[in-house]
């Protein structure tokens, strides 16, 4: 062979060239059947890459179901502690796995996931079913069959979404196996059962226990957990009112399912589907749901603070599970609603029926339009209805339960507000009314069309034990006692002479109650004020003219101490900040029922400031406290046992408005308001009371303000749109008996604590009229006796002079009773300086005067 014909030559070098193995994979290699064996294998793992690449790259750790909460409600606890109010959109209670009964759990593993303890979060043979039943009814528009376990659900529930589709089922077979690589069997099934969905906005198993049963997980039977079992499939599929067959069906599937798994006996499940389904209509309410205004005040409140849901953090009002202790008192509150609807209906008494100007279809759903109106009837007794007929004397009424009533015409035969026909002849069908009982029939009843407010806050704490701020909040949510701009009027005068007493004047200065003009420039030319009676009646002491409310006194009083101090008092008690002008003394200025309650309160409690509360503090759904309203330090006051030392104390923090001696003489110029005033009406209450009537120009508004030393509360009645009320409308006959109505429940059985003086006071008898020194007459329980105890600061009560010849006798001798003193005496007074008259004492050495009196700092404590 030469050198032209030579053929090249391929050589492949192997390093495996020694090893029987790398030669055999060569060997197999080659072989075509290999190939394609390696390919087929290949599949699967390059498919499951591209699924992991395409749906699970994006997808939500596992890892944060390890501290997932769910949303819980806000629960409300009362002054005692008692729960009164819920705040849920999801109604929702959580339990540890522990506390769920074990044939509970067994009851939803045999309905929902009976492999579920062998399982790693996918049936492989249930996943295999469902794609092909989903392949079978691919655009039949039938939904195939689910196919997943409860690991899968909480994924579904929790991490995915419930969208129909392949994507969702991937998304959830990636998640469920990472959440079995994170979670317990135990962990995933707690979550379950506390998160799943089961009808009658229940969400989870203990709420829809409550729902269905009304009882908790640990109290139900067999039958009935086979029944909550059967609810995560669809819920409405299986309502025990509107599809009984269907549900009592379901159940008895999961209790044959239960056997056959081995977790009750043949016997055990013979007799629980012998069992009737046995749900009730609804869950009876574990929370009184009391305080329609207050509760919505506070929701607004918590709000405010923490959110809605958790877009403020953690601890959302409808999802953070907040345990908040407030301070309404229900008793109080139950009153204040009654107390406040009772003084509206006397006031609308007499006005005629109103008709409220809702309707609805009566030829459609009318029960659901029925239900959704907003119409308050405020009294329980009291019901919405809607006239679906009228023939004859006879009305048919729907209610909003389904159920049928009659109203006859003489149950309506109050005439129609503005006309002089029956209310009976102007119902027709679709009208929405208020109606009362009456025996067999219904009677009409007419909402009335005033409205008003009542605030009740402890002085002390500033606490809110009572709060209502309307006839009804379904009917209205605005909240009167808060949101609420009105006049005070004459509630407001307190705020005026509590600036005099820190300026000079006492509550036995003379002020003139005469004519009172100012100039307010040309282009206005004079104002003048009046008395809210009219005429006047000369000079009168402070203590009158605050009892008989006199507008000419006040205005004069703002007028010589200077208007600034007025408005500075005013914001310094918090009712508003006001511009210097006369008309702000005779209550011009706006302000809320609230901030005057809470002046009133400040006074009450010595001029010490008291912030209003509806709020003692707050926990998060693991106990720990996030809010208190009173923050103050109190060391000891934990302490296990009684040291032998004095009762430990939180200090004093708050801030002294108003000085104590000023904040007393005012609060004890009020009692006399009570006791011979404008608040007469109260005075049978029989216990130390204080307190302010007010009535605005119109008159628009009426109001009362008092309380005892413990307790202050007040009243606002008037119109939304302010209109007059009628000439007879004052704060004494309109609010006052409202405030009457809600003591007498309010204060039953409280102990009768008067009103503390504080240091330096001086009570010293005087004339009431007059303002003048008593000496030899004392005051007696008569409310209009002409002696009383005056509260005076040291230094500033009347001194009583006379002159020289009645100390030494006249020139001629003539008797001392003739002449006459310059200070008015008591009848008592002059009568011992007759008898003395004979006698009289040598002009060198005149007699020894007598010791200065302390009034009742010298008969004992002052209280």
């Amino acid at each position: 062979m030469t050198a032209d014909t030579a053929t090249p030559t391929r050589l492949t070098l192997y390093r495996d060239a020694g090893s029987r193995a790398g030669g055999f994979v060569r060997r197999a290699w080659r072989r075509r059947w290999v190939k394609v064996v390696a390919i087929l294998l290949a599949i699967p793992f390059i498919l499951y890459f591209l699924l992991w690449l395409i749906f699970a790259r994006g997808l939500p750790s596992a890892e944060t179901l390890l501290t997932y909460q769910p949303p819980l409600p806000t629960q409300v606890r009362d002054i005692n502690g008692q729960p009164v109010q819920s705040f849920a959109r999801e109604r929702r209670v959580q339990l540890s796995f522990d506390e769920y009964p074990k044939p509970l759990i067994n009851a939803f593993l045999s309905a929902e996931d009976k492999t579920f303890f062998s399982h790693h979060g996918i049936d492989y043979p249930g996943l295999v079913a469902a794609v092909g039943d989903y392949v079978k009814k691919v655009g039949s528009g039938t939904r195939a069959r689910g196919g997943s376990t409860i690991t899968q659900q909480v994924a579904k529930n929790l991490l995915v979404g419930n969208e129909y589709s392949i994507t969702r089922k991937i998304k959830e077979a990636f998640l469920a196996r990472r959440i079995e690589n994170v979670l317990t069997k135990q962990q995933i099934l707690e979550i379950y059962l506390n998160q799943i969905f089961l009808g009658r906005n229940a969400y989870g198993v203990q709420a829809a226990a409550r729902a269905y049963f009304d009882k908790d997980v640990d109290q139900l039977s067999l039958p009935q957990m086979a029944y909550l079992a059967i609810l995560p499939k669809g819920p409405n599929n299986y309502d025990p009112d509107v599809r009984p067959d269907r549900a009592l069906a379901r159940r008895n599937w999961v209790l044959h399912e239960m056997e056959v798994n081995g977790f009750i006996t043949a016997a055990q499940r013979a007799e629980a589907q012998a069992a009737p389904l046995g749900a009730v209509s609804g869950p009876k309410e574990s929370v009184h749901n009391i305080g329609g205004y207050f509760m919505e005040e506070l929701r607004r409140q918590l709000i405010d603070k923490y959110g809605e849901g958790t877009e403020k953090g953690a601890n959302g009002v409808y999802t953070g599970g907040l345990w908040i202790r407030s301070s309404v008192d229900p008793e109080k509150q139950h009153a204040a609603e009654q107390a406040l609807r009772d003084g509206l209906v006397r006031y609308d008494n007499g006005h005629g029926w109103r008709d409220s100007g809702l309707t609805v279809d009566v030829s459609g759903d009318w029960r659901s339009e029925l239900a959704a109106a907003p119409f308050g009837t405020g009294y329980p007794d009291w019901r919405p209805a809607v006239v679906l007929d009228k023939a004859g004397s006879v009305a048919t009424l729907g209610f909003v339960d389904g159920s049928k009533g009659s109203l006859p015409s003489y149950g309506a035969s109050q005439p129609k507000q503005g006309t002089g026909t029956a209310a009976f002849d102007a119902l027709r069908p679709g009208m929405v009314v208020a109606v009362k009982k009456n025996g067999a029939d219904w009677q009409l009843k007419s909402i009335p069309a005033v409205r008003g407010a009542f605030v009740a806050e402890e002085v002390a704490s500033g606490r809110v034990v009572a709060m209502q701020g309307g006839w009804d909040l379904r009917e209205s949510a605005f909240n009167r006692a808060t949101q609420a701009q009105r006049q005070p009027g004459s509630t407001f005068k307190p705020v005026v002479y509590s600036a005099a007493l820190d300026n000079g004047m006492t509550p036995a200065s003379i002020i003139v109650d005469g004519p009172f003009c100012i100039w307010q420039g040309a282009g206005l030319g004079n104002k003048c004020f009046r008395n809210f009676s009219g005429g006047n009646a000369g000079p009168q002491t402070m203590r009158w003219g605050v009892e008989q409310s006199r507008n000419l006194m006040t205005v004069r009083t703002a007028n010589t101490i200077g208007m600034d101090k007025v408005t500075r008092r005013a914001k310094e008690l918090g009712v508003g900040e006001y511009p210097n002008y006369l008309a702000v003394a005779l209550g011009a200025g706006e302000t809320t029922p609230m901030r005057m309650v809470n002046a009133f309160a400040i006074l009450a409690n010595n001029g010490r400031a008291v912030k209003p509360s509806l709020i003692d503090y707050i926990q998060d759904r693991n106990g720990k406290l996030v809010f208190r309203a009173d923050t103050r330090p109190c060391e000891g006051c934990n302490a296990k046992d009684w040291d032998g030392r004095p009762m430990p104390r939180p200090p004093l923090r708050t801030k002294q408005i108003v000085d104590p001696m000023t904040a007393y003489q005012m609060v004890h110029i009020l009692e006399g308001v009570v006791q011979r005033g404008t608040a007469t009406v109260l005075r049978d209450l029989n216990r130390p009371l204080f307190g302010k009537t007010g009535t605005t120009s119109g008159p628009t508004n009426v109001w009362f303000i008092g309380g005892s030393s413990e307790l202050v509360a007040g009243v606002y009645m008037g119109f939304d749109h302010p209109k007059p009320m009628g000439g007879y409308a004052q704060g004494g006959t309109l609010a006052a008996p409202i405030f009457k109505q809600w003591a007498q429940v309010a204060y039953k059985d409280a102990p009768v604590i008067p009103f503390r003086a504080p240091a330096g006071i001086r009570m010293v008898r005087i004339d009431r009229r007059s303002g003048q020194k008593v000496f030899g007459a004392w005051p007696t329980d008569d409310p209009k006796a002409a002696v009383i105890w005056e509260a005076f600061k040291p230094e500033s009560e009347p001194r009583r002079s006379l002159r020289r010849e009645e100390l030494l006798g006249t020139a001629e001798g003539a008797p001392a009773a003739a002449a006459k003193p310059r200070a008015r005496r008591p009848a008592a007074a002059a009568a011992a300086a007759s008898s003395n008259a004979a006698a009289p004492a040598p002009a060198a050495t005149p007699p020894p005067a007598p010791p200065p009196s302390n009034g009742l700092q010298d008969q004992g404590p002052i209280h």
